[in-house]
């Protein structure tokens, strides 16, 4: 009988947060061995504090370093020196696993020996608030999640090009290959880890909407959009630098919008009645899709309320993200979320 590979579960973060309080103990119930949690953290643990969650969390293992400050790229590379697993398993410190997860994302990689990456959904828990779960449907949703409905709830097996380190394994040997995630880009390190993991067009990377987390959102609205801003901008750098996966029509329409509906009101002032026409007629129709939109989450939330809160979500993530696609479309140089250039 042939003996799974040890998985090295991967997680980063500044401190013990309330999430990461929630999520530690629900490794115990995983449906697979063997594995080993790695929790890197920029805040030393009194070692009462060690203690007390290594008995909460089977196979913990905790390091610390204050020089890594707000670098989670970084810290997930300590993966490679400390990691004794065939595969690493990147997940949130704000996201936990279902029992099956290992193993239903495990079992992908022995489908096909050119499977270098498993992803899986991120969905969100059961018990978070109306207004993290809109926020969650609004990136679900066709309308909302720029064809990105995949990463939010379960859909079809199928192979990607790009998946995000909240729920991503990686097979040791091309990971150690590529030196891991650059440091240089966050967020969209794991962007750009998808790319030098297939850029040889031979290996591949396996979404398995079997091997779930579930993973909490950033709630409607400030928190939402000062999230979706950072990724609007970051993708329109990469449009510009890495196109392979960036330079795609689907990230551009948001941009047309924002600027569609800024540039209607400017002709306003010069064609009153011609631009109030070609003005109300794009945004009814806009206004249709996003009621068919919410509709859709209606079927599928259940819940009114936030099928409702979604029509203003859609239409401000639209209009934030492409205003922000634009700004980092043509930035020469980046800051990361904390600064760094």
């Amino acid at each position: 009988m042939q003996k799974n590979p040890l998985v090295s579960i991967v997680i980063v973060s500044e401190k013990i947060n309330d999430f990461l309080k929630e999520s530690l103990p629900k490794y115990k119930d995983l449906n697979y061995s063997p594995f080993e949690v790695l929790l890197f953290l920029t805040e030393p643990l009194q070692k009462e504090e060690e203690q007390f969650y290594k008995k909460i969390c089977p196979n913990l293992c905790i390091f610390s370093n204050p020089e890594l400050k707000n670098n989670p790229a970084q810290k997930r590379d300590l993966v490679i020196k400390y990691g004794k697993g065939e595969i690493y398993a990147f997940i949130d410190d704000d996201a936990y696993p279902t029992p099956s997860w290992l193993k239903e994302a495990v079992t992908s990689f022995a489908s096909d020996t050119a499977i270098v990456a498993v992803g899986g959904p991120g969905i969100t828990p059961n018990g978070a608030s109306v207004l993290e779960k809109s926020s969650g449907w609004v990136s679900a949703s066709p309308l909302g999640g720029f064809g990105s409905t995949h990463r939010f709830i379960p859909t079809r097996t199928m192979l990607v090009d790009d998946f995000p380190s909240c729920n991503l394994l990686v097979k040791k040997e091309p990971f150690v290959k590529i030196n891991g995630f650059d440091s240089n880009f966050y967020p969209g390190e794991d962007t750009k880890l998808c790319l030098e993991l297939t850029k040889d067009n031979v290996s591949k990377i396996l979404y398995n909407p079997k091997a779930v987390v579930y993973h909490h959102k950033r709630p409607l609205f400030k928190k939402h959009l000062t999230q979706v801003g950072r990724f609007g901008l970051h993708r329109g750098h990469f449009a510009r630098i890495l196109p392979r996966t960036s330079r795609r029509l689907i990230y551009f329409l948001p941009s047309v919008f924002s600027m569609g509906l800024i540039f209607g009101f400017l002709f306003l002032l010069i064609n009153f009645r011609f631009g109030i026409l070609v003005l109300l007629g794009g945004l009814g129709l806009y206004g249709i899709l996003l009621l068919v939109n919410s509709l859709w989450v209606y079927a599928k939330s259940r819940n009114f309320v936030i099928a409702l809160l979604t029509i203003l979500g859609v239409f401000l993530t639209h209009f934030w993200y492409g205003l922000r696609f634009i700004l980092g479309l043509f930035k020469e140089r980046m800051k990361d979320t904390y600064g760094r250039v």
